[in-house]
């Protein structure tokens, strides 16, 4: 049997029942200020979408606090390139959206291309 996920010792459903500034006080410092300072437009747009029920939100702001009302959704968050596809889960609740959309990609560096000087040609035979 899976263990029940709870976060500072409440349940996804009773988290459900709170409103912004109750669960707020649950946050740590930094996403307790950014929460009570009030929601930028971007933001605001994000939560009325998810309050919807839409099926696919696109969304840039990478910067919101995941809320317990969208746990369940599929968000699509913004790189820099494209749109990143993050499936909310309960255990991300108080996390940034930002945190599950990588900036960076592994770089694969390969042999020397064409046009590359004459030393850097020089592949070392151990």
């Amino acid at each position: 049997m899976a263990k029940e996920f709870t976060f500072r010792g409440k349940t996804v459903e009773e988290l459900r029942e709170l409103d912004l500034t109750e669960f707020a006080e649950l946050l740590d410092s930094r996403k307790r200020r950014s929460l009570m300072r009030g929601l930028t437009d971007a933001q605001k747009d994000l939560l009325e979408s998810v309050r919807e029920g839409e099926d696919y939100i696109k969304t840039q702001a990478r910067d919101m606090v995941i809320l317990p009302e969208m746990v369940g959704t599929t968000i699509g968050v913004h790189n820099g390139k494209d749109f990143v596809d993050v499936e909310v889960e309960p255990e991300m609740i108080g996390h940034y959206l930002g945190e599950f959309a990588e900036t960076r990609k592994k770089v694969d560096h390969s042999a020397p291309g064409l046009g590359a000087t004459r030393t850097s040609k020089h592949v070392p035979l151990k």
